[in-house]
């Protein structure tokens, strides 16, 4: 009876509504929700409509991309440790002739398809599948005291043009326990180019960070310039104070307490070290190597040539919002081409370019899930307890039974 009345009420209203001005359609609205108890935008709806029609129909949008589209879109998404959208569209070049060796399904055509998808649809398609991906970061570094007169506080970036300054922290793998040594990674970044070397250490010892900031800085494809850190007691010590001040390198630190004068590095912090790690505990010497087997090998290649960044080229304020502008997403190594320029590489960036042709990103990603098996020994108690499922398993994309991959020049 209740729907027959509704039905009354509608043929009544509807032909007066589709008539009436702006303050009568209000007058109308209000009266229909006293009579029938409905909320005022479903009454809208179906107002829209004739009243011979059982409700209102929703417009749905019909899906664009083909299925095999949006299936290649995944495995190259979870293949790269999920990136974001919009460097996840960077990358698709990179990454597609090699999908197209290893996926049946992924023919031209439907590589055409996937270029063409843009960041937003790609969060759209993308959007069931991020919501289990969400973690907090913690950390157990204690503050130094020392020295904090004679290393100048940076409360803002350096404005750089060109590589060479980079920024420093370190991530605690302690896991629930702050008992005895654990394993630290020690993460740079450098501001300009987002190129990022990574190392891990046995123990919070000022002479292991100043000894793996030193074996670093012989990797790096530019000169070393300054070290911006936080005031862990790692950094502020003598022993790399006068290594920075015989290698004529500027050093500065932040202030206490306040990680956005390093944003550049948390943010790396995540992507590069605890979304891979996770937060369990990594004490002994035998993950110490299978650590830095990945940090200097593998992961360093995927991140720094395969996984592009963007960089923030403007903040305002308007009112109570922050509005933010970053460049065109790029790889770490295509921003020192594009900086020192195609005919004037320096022979090591030209070694790494010559080097990415060959290399299969997705086998980089099978032998990076594979180090991350045997890291995570299964006859520990906490394996695996705390780690999140960051990385995909070898299965998904069928990999051919032979396959090489060069090793970068250092």
């Amino acid at each position: 009876m209740a729907g027959e009345r509704m039905q009354m009420v509608w043929r009544e209203c509807w032909k007066e509504y589709r008539k009436a001005g702006r303050a009568e359609k209000s007058r109308l609205l209000d009266d229909l929700c006293r009579r029938t108890g409905y909320n005022r935008k479903y009454l809208i709806g179906l107002l829209k409509m004739p009243p011979d029609e059982k409700g209102v129909k929703r417009r749905r949008r019909r899906r664009k991309y083909p299925d095999d589209a949006v299936r290649v879109l995944e495995v190259i998404w979870k293949a790269a440790g999920y990136p974001w959208s919009v460097r996840l569209k960077a990358m698709l070049p990179h990454w597609l002739p090699w999908a197209g060796k290893r996926l049946p399904y992924c023919t031209s055509e439907v590589q055409s398809e996937v270029l063409s998808i843009s960041p937003r649809q790609i969060d759209r398609y993308l959007a069931p599948k991020r919501r289990a991906l969400r973690k907090r970061i913690y950390g157990r570094t204690k503050p130094g005291t020392l020295l904090r007169r004679q290393i100048p506080v940076m409360t803002q970036h350096w404005d750089v043009d060109g590589p060479g300054f980079m920024e420093a922290d370190t991530v605690s793998h302690s896991g629930p326990s702050a008992t005895g040594e654990w394993i630290r990674s020690l993460n740079m970044t450098d501001i300009y180019s987002g190129w990022v070397e990574t190392m891990a250490v046995m123990g919070g010892s000022e002479h292991f960070a100043t000894r793996a900031i030193d074996e670093i800085r012989m990797d790096l494809p530019f000169g070393l310039l300054g070290i911006d850190s936080d005031n862990g007691s790692e950094f502020i010590n003598h022993h790399l104070l006068r290594y920075c001040q015989r290698g004529k390198i500027a050093f500065t630190r932040s202030r206490p307490y306040k990680k956005d004068d390093n944003a550049h590095i948390e943010q790396k912090n995540w992507t590069h070290v605890r979304k891979i790690f996770g937060w369990q505990r990594y004490d002994t010497y035998e993950q110490l190597d299978e650590m830095n087997a990945l940090y200097r090998n593998d992961l360093r290649i995927i991140m720094n040539l395969f996984q592009p960044s963007v960089k923030l080229i403007e903040k305002h304020h308007v009112g109570s919002r922050v509005i933010r502008r970053y460049d065109a997403p790029q790889t770490p190594l295509d921003r020192l081409v594009a900086f020192y320029g195609e005919d004037h590489l320096p022979p090591k960036v030209a070694g790494l370019l010559a080097s990415r042709e060959k290399i299969d990103p997705f086998e980089l990603s099978m032998k990076i899930d594979d180090a991350l098996l045997r890291l995570n020994l299964p006859g520990r108690p906490d394996a695996g307890a705390t780690r999140p499922e960051s990385r995909p398993r070898a299965a998904l994309w069928n990999p051919p039974k032979e396959t090489s991959n060069d090793t970068l020049p250092r």
